[in-house]
């Protein structure tokens, strides 16, 4: 190794929600990363620069106290039980936890809060190297590792890079893989509001047909998260409303079950769309999170999505790296992305089924989705199965989404 050149098992680049925490599971299972981002970490956690609450399913609630980091949920609202209507119409679908006595189906977090906590924990940990704020000079992903140069001069090396550089991945682009996409006609407006009757750790979606309207219950029990999507020519008069007008428009959606509502932090917006890429591997190199895939928001699946895509490759290299085997062989990255490409597939189709369906206009289509709603409510079986989605405790599940180390 020449002088300035730092060796681990893995080098990651991006260090968000995702990047960080596979970062952290692969720390608790005795494998090194370097972590590299463009950005002042410390500058991420203001909620300037990311407003958005995020729901944590239960089995990604699991894979962190699997990994040592349970903690991290501490002091969030556990999301009891959700309600899913078409607009206000009385016809519901009614998922409760407490039927099964199972336990939360998940956890509401704000982005920024979960963000500072993986950022401490990363700090303190003796095989997580940080390397923010910085730029990469130079990617070469040579036949037996891969050595990444950064601006100040330093080089890295490590069997495997990893791509957690989110929707717009720079790291994936130089490595020419396709991806499909699309834009939705749809911007997603994010903000949290107070309001006068506790949310009972219930979240609430309700859809429209310029989209989906959700309240997700956040702490204490009188404040909540909103994610409310409408059509793009609205989204700029929406944003320019006063507190009390925008407030004014949240309770008419909601039908004022709720109670007098307040606008406690500043709107914002992100654009919507979807993508997936037409292969999560290449040459010494893994996509995972945002990189590989993006959903529309409407199941509140997005984050859970990379969040298991780190369970599934914590497990994969673990396993290779007690075999003494290449992190960065061929094999190892196949295993993964056969274990996670179809599942992804799924549920974004899935979402985007969704959106379109509820998208549509009219009477008859408003009667067939309540009426698919309270035949859903009415058969136990379909809604086990939902239930289970929502938890993500479907399919063939990584040991660490069933709170187990690898």
């Amino acid at each position: 190794m020449v002088a300035g050149m730092t060796k681990t098992d893995v080098i990651i680049i991006g260090g968000g929600l995702v990047g960080m925490t596979l970062a952290l599971a692969l720390d608790a299972h005795g494998l090194s990363s370097a972590v590299i981002d463009a950005a002042d970490l410390d500058s991420t956690l203001t909620a300037g620069f990311d407003g958005r609450a995020s729901a944590i399913a239960s089995a990604s609630a699991a894979m962190l106290a699997a990994i040592g980091h349970g903690d991290m949920l501490e002091g969030t609202s556990p999301i009891m039980e959700i309600r899913v209507t078409d607009g206000l119409a009385p016809q519901h679908l009614h998922f409760d936890s407490r039927d099964g006595d199972t336990g939360p189906l998940g956890y509401m977090i704000e982005n920024r809060i979960l963000r500072a906590r993986l950022l401490g924990a990363a700090r303190g940990a003796a095989q997580i190297a940080l390397h923010a704020p910085t730029q990469v000079a130079s990617i070469d992903r040579g036949a037996n590792e891969v050595t990444v140069t950064l601006a100040d001069g330093s080089v890295l090396t490590a069997p495997l890079l990893i791509a957690a550089d989110g929707r717009k991945s720079a790291t994936r682009e130089a490595a020419g893989i396709r991806v499909a996409r699309w834009s939705y006609p749809q911007t997603a407006l994010v903000t949290m509001i107070e309001h006068e009757r506790p949310h009972g750790d219930v979240a609430f979606e309700l859809f429209y047909p310029t989209g989906p309207f959700a309240i997700l219950p956040m702490a204490p029990g009188t404040r909540s998260a909103v994610v409310w999507t409408v059509e793009n020519a609205d989204a700029h008069g929406y944003l320019k409303l006063g507190p009390r007008s925008l407030a004014a428009e949240i309770e008419r959606r909601s039908g004022g079950f709720l109670g007098k509502i307040t606008i406690s932090a500043p709107a914002s917006s992100y654009p919507l769309g979807l993508h997936h890429a037409e292969t999560y591997t290449a040459d010494r190199l893994v996509l995972i999170g945002d990189a590989a895939h993006g959903i529309h928001p409407i199941a509140g699946q997005g984050l859970n999505m990379g969040l298991r895509d780190v369970a599934a490759l914590t497990e994969v290299l673990v396993d290779a790296a007690r075999l003494g085997m290449d992190l960065g062989a061929p094999a190892v990255g196949a295993r993964y992305s056969a274990w996670r490409w179809l599942d992804n597939s799924l549920v974004t189709a899935v979402t985007d089924g969704l959106n379109r369906l509820f998208a549509l206009k009219g009477r008859g289509p408003a009667a067939v989705r309540r009426f698919g709603l309270a035949t859903v409510e009415r058969v136990p079986a379909l809604k086990r199965r939902f239930m289970a989605e929502a938890r993500g405790e479907t399919g063939k599940r990584p040991k660490l989404l069933l709170g187990e180390r690898v």
